[in-house]
């Protein structure tokens, strides 16, 4: 498992560390204890500064966790980024189809209605288009 530095998606990281864990024990106090093993840099900086007795518990450490670095991650799309997604003069369907598909897979719970409609409205006009409309 990488260790966290605040620069990557924070739920991930939370979501790997509980499954890796679970494994191994469900002990909360365990599983608070192990949790700084997986941070580096500031972010392990920023735990080691936490006051004493301040974590009961290991939801409300990913509660504190979340609020310090919630922002520091990296940007979740939404549908409106398709909205930027163009089908450029000569460049292929198949191209075209790839970077629109990997950008509506990493939107989250994104709808098959919206991303079909976005898809295309930002097509080139031609017959393929017309039989779609």
């Amino acid at each position: 498992m990488d260790k966290y530095d605040g620069s990557t998606d924070l739920d991930e990281h939370i979501v790997i560390y509980t499954t890796q864990i679970s494994l191994y024990t469900w002990n909360d106090v365990i599983i608070c204890r192990v949790f700084p093993t997986t941070l580096k840099g500031a972010v392990l900086s920023w735990f080691t500064r936490l006051p004493p007795l301040s974590i009961d518990c290991f939801n409300t450490l990913v509660e504190k966790f979340g609020a310090q670095f919630t922002t520091s991650g990296p940007h979740h799309l939404t549908s409106i980024d398709l909205v930027n997604i163009r089908h450029k003069k000569g460049e292929s369907l198949r191209l075209f189809m790839e970077h629109f598909g990997k950008v509506a897979l990493s939107i989250h719970n994104l709808s098959p209605s919206v991303t079909m409609h976005h898809m295309i409205m930002k097509l080139r006009l031609g017959p393929l288009v017309d039989s779609l409309r």
